[in-house]
């Protein structure tokens, strides 16, 4: 198996702690209903691809989740700083392509991925865009702190933001198909795990 890693970022599934801003449309009980059934669609892709894995839970780690992968809690202040940790250390455990990803994609398959990590044999850096100007996927085959510094989170400027510094660091990036991550009821009315009950 060649040094590739996948890092998945989960949160744990707490009722009223994850799709927050969803809930607040559909309630914390459906909310947190669409986020696990997110997580098993983000499990069932990534169990087809031949590559290490890392779950990074938010708060702790579940055992029964993620059979057969290395499980580890996110540490750091913000998503910025917990990214980068994972991506420091998965540089320093000798890994030589790393993608991670997050688990509110309904759309997310092991081809995207496989996707990414063949585009990092051209390109330094890769991303997989969402709809709302952030992205989904991050991967990169050496050490770029940057990425996650001093960036405007949960903004629609985000990914615009971090190309744009990129660019100015001289960093080849490849970007992937646009997905709609879910994060409020307009995201998901119009995915293909909707339902009106």
């Amino acid at each position: 198996m060649e040094k590739k890693l996948l890092i998945i970022f989960v949160k744990n599934a707490k009722l009223g702690k994850v799709k927050t801003r969803l809930a607040k449309s559909i309630g914390d009980e459906k909310a947190l209903e669409v986020y696990n059934q997110l997580v098993e669609i983000t499990e069932k892709a990534t169990q087809q691809l031949i590559v290490h894995k890392r779950v990074y839970f938010s708060e702790e780690i579940i055992e029964e989740k993620w059979q057969k992968t290395s499980k580890h809690v996110q540490k750091g202040a913000g998503l910025g700083e917990k990214m980068q940790k994972a991506f420091k250390k998965a540089f320093k455990d000798g890994f030589e392509k790393i993608i991670l990803i997050g688990s509110d994609l309904p759309e997310i398959s092991a081809e995207i991925i496989q996707e990414g990590f063949d585009s990092l044999d051209k390109n330094e850096v890769v991303f997989g865009p969402a709809e709302d100007g952030g992205y989904y996927l991050v991967g990169m085959k050496k050490s770029q702190p940057f990425i996650f510094e001093n960036k405007p989170w949960s903004n629609p400027k985000l990914l615009e933001t971090t190309l744009k510094e990129l660019g100015k660091q001289d960093v080849s990036f490849s970007l992937l198909k646009i997905l709609n991550d879910i994060d409020t009821f307009e995201d998901f009315k119009s995915s293909k795990i909707y339902t009106d009950a």
